[in-house]
This record gives C-alpha cells, structure tokens and sequence, in this order.
C-alpha cells in the first residue's frame, strides 16, 4: 500500500525518525521542492474525483464544458 503524507516542515525530522524505526515500512521518496508537492497534490485529488465521480457522488464537467470555459 502506498500513502501520500504532507507533514508540517518543522515537524519533518522527527516524523521520518520515527518511521525509520519501523521495520515495516520503507521511505521511497521525499518531496521537499514545493512545485513539485503541490502538483502530486493536485493530481491525488484528481484521482479522487475521479472515484467519486465513477461511485456517483460527484458529478465532473464534459470535454466540451471545459473547452466552452476557454
């Protein structure tokens, strides 16, 4: 399983401490350039509308709605 977190910079040093000490769960990459967070951000919440849409509880604009917007 793979979890996205956005930890407050401060606190940073003692989160990542404290998950090194944990067998089971392995650090793959760290974001610390902001661009780069903000658009893993933005696409996490893409996906989410996404399902929600797919589950019903969200309904998203069209191809041409959107083009209609420009």
């Amino acid at each position: 399983m793979k979890i996205i977190l956005d930890i407050q910079e401060s606190k940073a040093p003692f989160f990542i401490e404290l998950i090194n000490g944990l067998k089971y769960i392995r650090i793959i990459k760290q974001i610390k350039d902001k661009h780069k967070s903000k658009a893993i951000q933005d696409i996490v919440e893409a996906f989410n509308d996404v399902k929600l849409h797919e589950e019903g509880k969200k309904q998203l604009k069209s191809a041409n709605q959107l083009l209609d917007e420009l």
